[in-house]
């Protein structure tokens, strides 16, 4: 053991243990040390939440941290997320619109089992060289211009290291939000209760229907992320290693308040009253479930992420949003990534302070640009057309800006990130406020969207955009200019993406013409609404997205909707 570190790193779950494993890889005489509260190994198909991984941080994982190799080896392959609508017909799953892919997609991803991936991060770690103590308590941490303090109990006694610098992982414990009161709380009441089984649930084997299976090759739809919906909630059914299944409720206290889910027994109960089907599929199970737990309002943010004082937050200790689309790795990714670029230049001699000031403001845009996502939308969840359109608008703009960004180095590319940010009319306020506007047309349109959609399934990468989209965050790096042309070519493409949606909906609310030009920064289908923009351009129809598009609508196109 040492008595002073360039990096102590107070918590050892997974953003605490692949954050030590980053920074070692790129610095191999950096001196880290681990401290991990559990006394000893974590469970296998471990209790968390985290269990799927998308884009981002499956790319984090794999390419950044060299997992490839043991992913692909000792943790489930993952068929995406597949989404269950059409919420009149929850007694048969053949006759809901099933959204998600048929095969599996050029970027690969895992359903993780974060018991046996965190130990096995543990031993990792301690490879590469890297102090990693379990059964340690941090107690105290010291704050100063040179060294902090860190001070940890173990077996009874405590010890008290030095270090450069201390990045809080502790989750929601949130050790240095506590320490120094900078918590904030976030308006999105979402709660969930969940369980896991010893048992494989297989969705294949819910339907005898023989077009339902012609969809997709039986066993795939076993390894996505199955997402059952209706207003107001989602449930989950996540495969793990071991022929175990995670199952979880995640739902909006206005519509479904917890005191109605929050005890095992009333979960089961729950799940048959609202998922009847799956109910069913539960009922003789009971005796396989392991365990239960519960997480009320899921959402949370943090006045502070990274300090000029040489401190960050990662993981759950810093921001989290909804697990809807499953963004807890990719959090900790990007996070991880900040914080390692501020550390690795701080000890080569450089000064990070404007830097880490500019990594907060990006970290935190980019959290304030999520959470439109998710915060009132719930309601939505029960709407079958809403929902497929902005699944695919939400993928579309998550693959063609974010991924795109950390996959080519960009959130570290301080030229090129001053550039995306500066001033109102830079891509990434654009892209914050053609997001925001398209979350608004979904809320608007729910009124309208009334019709009993059924017997569709709807594979994102039959609109080619999407596909495109897909391929070009698949593990290959690019240049930055060849970055930004990418990255403003797929501005362009969601402007036409978003204005083409508003012609598809508004003919359906109001009438309107499909010839209609539409600027898609001032778009509203609230007529009392005024939006003003300096980024305001009105667009003709895009005669290839507008082709595309007809492949997620199900509605009657309107006799004028050919261009």
């Amino acid at each position: 053991m040492e008595n002073h570190y360039d990096v102590i790193i107070l918590g050892g779950g997974l953003a605490g243990l692949t954050l030590s494993l980053q920074l070692k890889q790129e610095k191999p005489d950096i001196k880290v040390l681990v401290l991990e509260k559990r006394e000893d190994a974590a469970p296998e198909a471990a209790f968390k939440v985290g269990e799927s991984s998308v884009e981002l941080g499956t790319h984090y994982m794999r390419e950044v941290l060299n997992l490839k190799d043991y992913l692909d080896a000792d943790q489930l392959p993952k068929h995406g997320l597949r989404f269950f609508l059409s919420p009149k017909h929850k007694d048969e799953i053949h006759r809901r619109v099933e959204l998600g892919p048929k095969q599996f997609l050029p970027v690969p991803s895992h359903q993780i089992d974060r018991g046996i991936f965190e130990n096995d991060l543990v031993e990792m770690s301690r490879k590469l060289g890297n102090d990693v103590l379990l059964d340690a308590k941090v107690e105290n941490v010291e704050i100063n211009e040179e060294a902090h303090q860190v001070t940890y109990s173990k077996n009874g006694e405590s010890t008290t290291v030095n270090t450069r610098w201390a990045i809080d992982a502790t989750g929601r414990a949130s050790f240095m939000k506590r320490k120094l009161n900078f918590a904030e709380s976030i308006e999105h009441n979402i709660n969930s209760a969940w369980f896991r089984l010893d048992y494989k649930i297989d969705i294949d084997t819910w339907s005898d229907d023989s077009t339902w299976h012609s969809y997709v090759k039986d066993g795939l739809r076993h390894f996505s992320t199955v997402h059952l919906m209706d207003k107001g909630y989602w449930v989950w059914i996540i495969p793990l290693v071991g022929d175990r299944t995670s199952v979880g409720i995640v739902a909006d206290e206005t519509i479904h308040p917890f005191k109605e889910y929050n005890t095992l027994e009333k979960s089961l109960a729950w799940i048959s009253k609202n998922e009847p089907q799956f109910g069913g599929i539960l009922d003789p199970l009971h005796d396989k479930i392991m365990d239960f737990k519960l997480m009320k309002h899921f959402a949370h943010a943090s006045q502070e992420t990274f300090s000029t004082d040489r401190w960050t937050t990662v993981g759950e200790a810093g921001l989290f949003a909804d697990p809807f689309y499953s963004p807890g790795t990719d959090f900790i990714s990007i996070a991880n990534t900040l914080t390692a670029d501020l550390i690795q230049r701080d000890l080569k001699g450089e000064d990070v302070f404007y830097r880490t000031k500019f990594h907060a403001q990006v970290f935190r845009a980019l959290f304030d640009n999520w959470m439109p996502i998710y915060v009132n939308q719930y309601p939505l969840w029960g709407s079958t057309q809403i929902m497929v359109t902005k699944i695919i608008w939400d993928w579309a703009a998550y693959w063609g800006v974010n991924c795109l960004l950390f996959i080519n180095n960009g959130l570290t590319n301080l030229d090129l990130m001053k550039e995306a940010v500066s001033g109102p009319t830079a891509l990434m306020n654009k892209y914050g406020e053609i997001s925001l506007q398209m979350q608004r047309l979904f809320k608007d349109w729910e009124p309208y969207d009334k019709a009993d959609i059924t017997d569709r399934y709807i594979d994102p990468f039959d609109l080619g955009f999407m596909k495109t989209l897909q391929e070009d965050i698949v593990e290959k790096q690019i240049d930055t200019e060849e970055l930004k042309q990418k990255l403003a070519k797929n501005m362009e493409l969601l402007e036409h993406v978003a204005a083409e949606i508003f012609r598809l909906v508004s003919n359906v609310a109001h009438g309107t013409a499909m010839d209609i030009k539409v600027d898609p920064y001032t778009m509203s289908l609230n007529k009392d609404r005024t939006v003003e923009s300096v980024n305001s351009k009105y667009l003709g129809r895009n005669e290839y997205v507008a082709k595309e598009l007809k492949n997620m609508w199900m509605y009657d196109l309107p006799v004028d909707a050919n261009v």
